[in-house]
């Protein structure tokens, strides 16, 4: 298990829950080092004061609150600790609310949360069940980071997971936002529709980062003196050329019905694919020589580099 990164319990009416704080997520970015192209020495961050320039350590920083101009009250992390909140050491249920009344847009990090010891076991399995059985959502208050926040609990495969939450104030009115309106017609609304069943997929776990997949291949071309790989063709279009919005749509879905396999078509290559789960078999399409030649010949470096990272 993760490093935990903050102990506390749930406030359930009378009931506590003693929990633990798990990221949910994993940092799979690659992360550079700044350095000096000259000699490949590395480039820090110094922090130094305005008023002399003199270079200050750690436990020289405070935090500071400028109130009026030339004036600044400076405040301690004791004294953050020690604020009246019931919050602090708390997540407290202050509501439960039906899951689909929760704008996705105010949901910001996610947490997993973790009974903290075997008396948290019971309490912990209770608000879980709660939770499923009743299909509901919990809103709750805690305080993270020096400030108190807006949480939603759920349940995902068995363990409750804490959602950060924007508050209603933080969310800005998209309104002004939305073009004006236009005229759209019932043959284009029903093109749409087709093209998004014909995407529609029931498993996510297909989708991986090839961005990250082709820098790793550039370090490595790097690292190895090999050249570097060649750059991919922009078949997009230019940014503001006009398109025939229904043409576009029917290209579209005769593009989905292809790379399915459908219409007696042969079956383009494609990462992304239906879920297993589904119950409808489908007689995959044979491949022509060509097709699986010109296959083959577009990405070797990245298949290769792919099966090196699985056997790893």
């Amino acid at each position: 298990m993760p490093r935990p990164l903050w102990a506390g319990a749930i406030s359930f009416g009378l009931v506590t829950i003693p929990v633990k704080i798990v990221s949910a997520a994993e940092d799979h970015d690659v992360h550079f080092h700044r350095v000096h192209l000259a000699d490949m020495g590395r480039v820090r961050t110094l922090k130094a004061c305005e008023l002399d320039d003199q270079v200050v350590s750690q436990d020289e920083i405070g935090k500071g609150y400028e109130i009026a101009k030339d004036e600044t009250v400076t405040v301690t992390d004791e004294e953050l600790e020690q604020m009246p909140l019931p919050t602090a050491k708390a997540i407290e249920i202050e509501a439960f609310v039906d899951a689909d009344t929760i704008d996705p847009v105010r949901i910001s990090d996610s947490y997993y949360l973790a009974a903290d010891g075997q008396v948290a076991a019971k309490p912990y399995t209770l608000l879980r069940k709660a939770l499923e059985r009743s299909s509901k959502v919990a809103v709750a208050k805690f305080a993270w980071h020096g400030r108190e926040r807006l949480g939603l609990l759920r349940i995902r495969e068995g363990a409750i997971v804490l959602h950060s939450m924007k508050w209603p104030g933080e969310v800005r009115n998209p309104q002004e936002l939305a073009p004006r309106e236009v005229e759209i017609g019932e043959e284009e609304i029903e093109q749409a529709l087709q093209l998004a069943e014909r995407m529609t997929i029931e498993d996510l776990s297909g989708f991986h980062d090839e961005y990250r997949e082709a820098l790793e291949d550039i370090i490595a071309a790097k690292a190895e003196g090999k050249p570097l790989p060649a750059p991919a063709e922009d078949e997009g279009k230019e940014k503001g050329e006009v398109v025939d919005l229904m043409a576009a749509l029917n290209a579209s879905v005769e593009a989905a019905k292809e790379s399915r396999g459908e219409d007696g078509k042969n079956a383009t290559v494609h990462e992304m694919r239906p879920s297993k789960k589904t119950t409808r078999k489908k007689t995959p399409a044979k491949k022509t020589a060509t097709s699986k030649k010109s296959t083959a010949s577009k990405k070797p470096a990245k298949k290769t580099a792919a099966k090196k990272r699985s056997a790893s």
